[in-house]
């Protein structure tokens, strides 16, 4: 399998991305540098290793919650670009169907 241009252009219509053409090539010259890294890792003998869930046997490591001094509200809105004195004003990104 490959990744070609219309792939890419794809992908970064979904992420509401715009790339140049030069970046169009970059990422499908690197899209298919991965897909052929996986294409070696399918050809490595396994039948020997024992299934993992987990790489590590660390499971759920967990602290407990504790309350730490934070921002305040107006602090936390002074360096916002755009808030209307009580949440943050961004653009919207989901369109409307």
């Amino acid at each position: 399998m490959t990744v070609g241009r219309d792939e890419v252009l794809k992908i970064a219509s979904l992420a509401k991305l715009h790339l140049s053409e030069d970046e169009v090539d970059l990422y499908t010259d690197q899209m298919n540098e991965i897909l052929d890294y996986m294409h070696h890792l399918d050809e490595l003998d396994t039948e020997n290793v024992e299934p993992l869930s987990h790489v590590l046997d660390q499971l759920n490591m967990t602290r407990r919650d504790e309350e730490e001094p934070s921002l305040s509200h107006d602090d936390a809105l002074s360096n916002a670009p755009d808030s209307d004195g009580e949440y943050f004003v961004v653009p919207s990104v989901i369109e409307k169907s």
